[in-house]
């Protein structure tokens, strides 16, 4: 891929939901308040205000919700929803980097290790996103997200998820002088398969830039005659094959990828909601409509036209306010 067109990729990756105008969090506090403290909770209040302002703002009604009732936002929609409807308001109210903390939380320490969320989560963030998310884990959790993934998590999967998590990705460069031996590497770790090998294609996925790996993917092609999502697949299975195929199609396209998560929980897993519920939360102000895009183009039907298909009542109302339709998905 040349200069230009990263850049023009760059420039028209937008999400669904932006800062609202003429935004007051006093007023949006009182409306919460009001919506929370009725005799019946009025659902179609916190829709219309939670999914249609930006999560800064969102951290701002918090406060003047704090400061007008003396009470936790978060903890007054836990205690006035239920089911998967709470877990889209409450979701909304964590900044991003706590969001991503509290899910690998959840998967990490339930009662059973959520791979997916782990993989979808890791492969996909930049070194700072990742930084963050570790700073938030150790304050919400007072655990050390690495430590918890060396002890949950188990062979050649862990070792690639703890340097994904170390956050240590070259950015910006790329040394073509370099990419056919990198590209080598890696077709003789999809033949040989020993641990030394194993060990050496993560290093590379988890520690090269971008840049320097989409040219290694193009050497690889001309090496083996062969996409490396196809070699991977074809040598490695497990959790492990998941994460480096997640690595490979993040670097390429993550719009693309998510979409394929997208349409895989709705489709393949009979709505798992929580697969939904994280993705379309944690991308809505990154690129929620590129993903929505790709979707499209990849599956015929609009994922306002699957989430409508598969939900219902509140909980329904909500994923299609992030989703922000336009009139032809219906």
């Amino acid at each position: 891929m040349n200069n230009k067109l990263q850049k023009d990729i760059c420039l028209l990756i937008q999400g669904t939901i932006f800062p609202a105008p003429n935004f007051n969090p006093i007023t949006d506090a009182q409306l919460l308040g009001g919506a929370l403290q009725g005799i019946s909770c009025e659902k179609d209040v916190l829709i219309d205000i939670l999914t249609q302002r930006c999560n800064s703002q969102r951290l701002m009604i918090a406060e003047a919700y704090r400061d007008m009732y003396g009470r936790d936002l978060i903890t007054d929609l836990k205690e006035n929803l239920s089911h998967h409807f709470k877990e889209v308001m409450v979701g909304l109210m964590y900044p991003p980097a706590s969001y991503d903390a509290h899910e690998l939380w959840h998967a990490l320490k339930g009662v059973d290790t959520e791979e997916k969320c782990l993989i979808d989560i890791l492969a996909s963030r930049s070194n700072m996103e990742i930084f963050q998310m570790k700073e938030a884990y150790l304050m919400q959790y007072n655990n050390d997200l690495q430590q918890d993934i060396d002890s949950e998590t188990s062979g050649h999967f862990r070792d690639t998820l703890m340097n994904l998590a170390q956050g240590t990705r070259m950015e910006g460069y790329a040394d073509p002088s370099t990419a056919a031996q990198d590209a080598m590497i890696l077709w003789e770790a999809c033949q040989q398969k020993t641990g030394e090998h194993k060990n050496l294609l993560q290093m590379i996925l988890c520690n090269k830039s971008y840049q320097q790996l989409w040219m290694v993917f193009q050497e690889f092609q001309s090496i083996s005659g062969q996409d490396i999502v196809d070699a991977i697949n074809e040598c490695y299975d497990g959790y492990f094959q998941e994460l480096l195929v997640a690595i490979v199609l993040c670097v390429r396209d993550k719009p693309s990828y998510f979409a394929y998560r997208l349409y895989n929980a709705i489709h393949d897993l009979g709505f798992h909601n929580k697969t939904v519920i994280r993705i379309l939360i944690a991308r809505s102000e990154i690129d929620l409509m590129n993903i929505r895009q790709r979707y499209k183009e990849r599956y015929g039907k609009s994922l306002f036209h699957d989430i409508k298909h598969f939900a219902s009542g509140h909980y329904e109302s909500a994923l299609l306010a992030i989703c922000a339709g336009d009139a032809e998905d219906y």
